[in-house]
C-alpha cells in the first residue's frame, strides 16, 4: 500500500489497514467498470459517500457508528476493485470469504464489530441498491424502466443528482466525511 503497509491477503490483519489508503484506492475505483458519463469514472468513493448520505436518510436516529459502516461498506474494494455481484457469485464462495475476511479486517480496525448486525447491514443494503439505481439511471445509460427492473424503486429521498468526480477530489472528500464520523463516534 502507499502507506508502506503490506496487506496480507490471505490473513489481513487491522494492524495494516489505513484509512488514507482505502480512500486512495476508492478514490481510483470505477463504478461500473468506468461505463459512465462525464469526464472522470464514477468511484467507489462518491458511491460509498452516497450510500452513507442515503442510509442517513432512511433512518435519520442512525447513529455515527452504523453511518462509519455505510461509508465503509465497499472498503474491501480498495484491494479488489469492484466487480459486479454476478462475477462475484461466478467466482464462488471462496471469493466471498475472502472479501468477508478483508471487511471484518477493516471493521475492526474502525472500532465496528466484524460482522453487522442484521437490521445495519439490511439498511445499508437498501441504501446500496438505491444507490445503484441513481448510478445506473444517471451516469450508466440505463433507462428509468431498467433501473426499476434491475434495483427497484430508489429508496424514498434518494434523489441525489451526481457528477463524477476527479480522483483526488473524491479522495479529499471521503476522507473528510470518514474524519467527520469518527470524531462523532469518539464525542457519543
Amino acid at each position: 500500500m502507499l502507506s508502506g503497509r503490506r496487506l496480507d491477503l490471505l490473513d489481513p490483519s487491522p494492524l495494516d489497514v489505513e484509512i488514507e489508503d482505502i480512500a486512495h484506492g476508492l478514490a481510483r475505483v470505477a463504478r461500473w467498470n468506468g461505463q459512465t458519463t462525464g469526464d472522470h469514472g464514477y468511484s467507489v468513493a462518491q458511491h460509498s459517500l452516497l450510500v452513507e448520505e442515503i442510509a442517513a436518510g432512511l433512518r435519520p436516529d442512525l447513529s455515527p457508528r452504523w453511518r462509519l459502516a455505510a461509508l465503509l461498506h465497499d472498503a474491501a474494494e480498495y484491494v479488489v476493485g469492484d466487480m459486479i455481484s454476478p462475477f462475484k457469485a461466478a467466482l464462488g464462495i471462496s471469493y466471498r470469504e475472502f472479501e468477508h475476511r478483508l471487511e471484518a479486517a477493516i471493521h475492526l480496525r474502525f472500532g465496528l464489530p466484524p460482522k453487522l448486525p442484521a437490521p445495519v447491514a439490511d439498511l445499508i443494503k437498501r441504501a446500496d441498491k438505491a444507490s445503484a439505481y441513481l448510478e445506473a439511471t444517471q451516469l450508466a445509460g440505463f433507462s428509468l424502466e431498467e433501473g426499476l427492473e434491475f434495483f427497484g424503486a430508489p429508496a424514498t429521498g434518494a434523489h441525489a443528482r451526481l457528477e463524477p468526480l476527479a480522483p483526488p477530489e473524491a479522495q479529499a472528500r471521503y476522507l473528510t466525511r470518514f474524519g467527520e464520523l469518527s470524531a462523532a463516534m469518539a464525542g457519543s
